[in-house]
């Protein structure tokens, strides 16, 4: 017995030992953190918190499911672009529009999706819709005729209440309205030599005014090929970031007198950009994507500092996801997430597919994949995050929302179509053998 028992405080003592050489510069490391910042414990729980709200956020975008279905028009038509009126403080977006490439602009009901009414561009085509911020009846649209047109949904005429001209040789592919309402700012067509960001004051468009609403002014020497975005930042009016087939990522402030002065940022995708926005807290960082599939994402709270604006650049997303089958085709855009404090990037395949792919500086990864719903190419989607809802149109005419958890009850999903329509000769057409050709 007494053997026994001398063995066992021996086995004790090393024990002891043990702990102290491998555990012990654990627990100082630890004690030098907690001394050294005041509120160590919150960090490392608000650490592990948002790293829970983002697998929940992601949970929730992975289990989206349709809700609705448009529809079907009498003319089927690729659905270029979509945007959702902004809503008044606790109420629900109550419309959306949808750029066609029938060169036409139709509105819905936000909820049903029901046809409310329809406006023409004819004979210029459409580059894009967007709501007006303070007035969710009143709708923007850019045209290749060198105009910016405002719609009022609540008119009972199909005319537009305020034409906004730009100079006779501008052919619009990109434009957007800044968060105050109070600027309209259109991308050109490279024509000759010459490319323009061009900008109006956009006051007084529910006026019904019938007289065209002559250019501000323009910027002319940031960009030398096609204009292809145009992003107001979402809280700050002042600022906006155009995007070009010339690679370049342009951050301007139009507060400051000149062109010059108001160039914040130039960055270089090195590529054709055809996707642009604002992400982080504060809405601090730019991203892109391009027309070959790369990504780029910078910081622009960087720029005063030493430390590097680049985030992420990922020259083919194809390549950077593992999809089952290698079934990314192309991305069609992103959106940031504000309550995950996640950037979000949305691709397909040509059979309709949607992937949606989450991003961070190591690189982008797939959160998920919504099915049953496209037959072909998706061209266009709108985010929601009161609802935490999708919109998705594509080339198959048919707008969709995805809700998380949603149950179908309406029409089966329609056959594949492909429309031959002459939007193709002025957008992207995706084009997945583009992948094998690259490599």
């Amino acid at each position: 017995i007494f053997f026994s028992l001398q063995q066992d405080v021996i086995a004790g003592f090393l024990y002891a030992i043990l702990i102290l050489v491998v555990f012990h510069p654990v627990v100082d490391l630890i004690d030098n953190f907690n001394l050294t910042y005041k509120y160590a414990p919150l960090i490392i729980i608000r650490t592990a918190f948002a790293m829970s709200a983002v697998e929940k956020i992601e949970e929730q975008l992975a289990s989206l499911r349709i809700a609705k279905r448009s529809t079907p028009s009498e003319e089927p038509a690729y659905l270029l672009d979509i945007d959702v009126s902004k809503p008044a403080q606790s109420e629900s977006s109550r419309f959306v529009a949808v750029s066609c490439s029938t060169k036409s602009i139709r509105v819905y009901n936000r909820e049903t999706l029901n046809f409310l009414r329809e406006y023409s561009s004819r004979p210029g085509t459409l580059s894009g819709v967007r709501f007006a911020h303070a007035c969710d009846s009143v709708v923007f649209s850019a045209c290749s005729d060198g105009t910016v047109k405002c719609w009022d949904i609540r008119s009972a005429t199909q005319k537009a209440v305020q034409v906004f001209s730009g100079y006779p040789s501008n052919v619009f592919i990109s434009f957007d309205v800044n968060s105050s309402d109070l600027i309209i700012c259109a991308g050109t067509e490279k024509v000759g030599k010459d490319t323009f960001l061009v900008f109006w004051d956009a006051r007084g468009i529910t006026d019904c005014a019938s007289a065209a609403k002559e250019p501000l002014g323009v910027y002319s020497e940031s960009h030398n090929d096609d204009v292809t975005r145009v992003c107001f930042h979402p809280i700050k009016p002042n600022l906006v970031v155009s995007g070009s087939t010339d690679g370049l990522v342009n951050v301007f402030d139009i507060n400051k007198d000149n062109e010059d002065d108001a160039l914040i940022s130039t960055c270089n995708s090195d590529s054709s950009v055809s996707f642009i926005g604002w992400s982080g807290k504060d809405y601090e960082q730019v991203y892109c994507m391009t027309h070959d599939e790369g990504f780029c994402w910078w910081d622009i709270a960087q720029l005063e500092t030493e430390e590097p604006i680049m985030l992420s650049h990922v020259l083919d997303v194809r390549d950077a996801v593992c999809v089952a089958n290698n079934t990314l085709h192309y991305l069609v855009g992103g959106f940031y997430h504000e309550k995950a404090d996640k950037l979000f990037l949305i691709g397909g395949t040509s059979t309709g597919n949607i992937h949606l792919i989450s991003c961070g500086t190591s690189g982008p990864s797939l959160v998920g994949t919504l099915c049953g719903g496209h037959s072909a190419t998706v061209r266009s989607f709108c985010w929601n995050l009161t609802d935490q809802s999708l919109l998705t149109g594509g080339e198959d005419a048919q707008l969709l929302l995805w809700k998380p958890g949603a149950v179908e009850r309406s029409l089966a999903k329609k056959a594949s179509m492909k429309i031959p329509s002459s939007v193709q000769k002025r957008v992207r057409v995706h084009d997945s053998s583009l992948k094998s050709r690259k490599k």
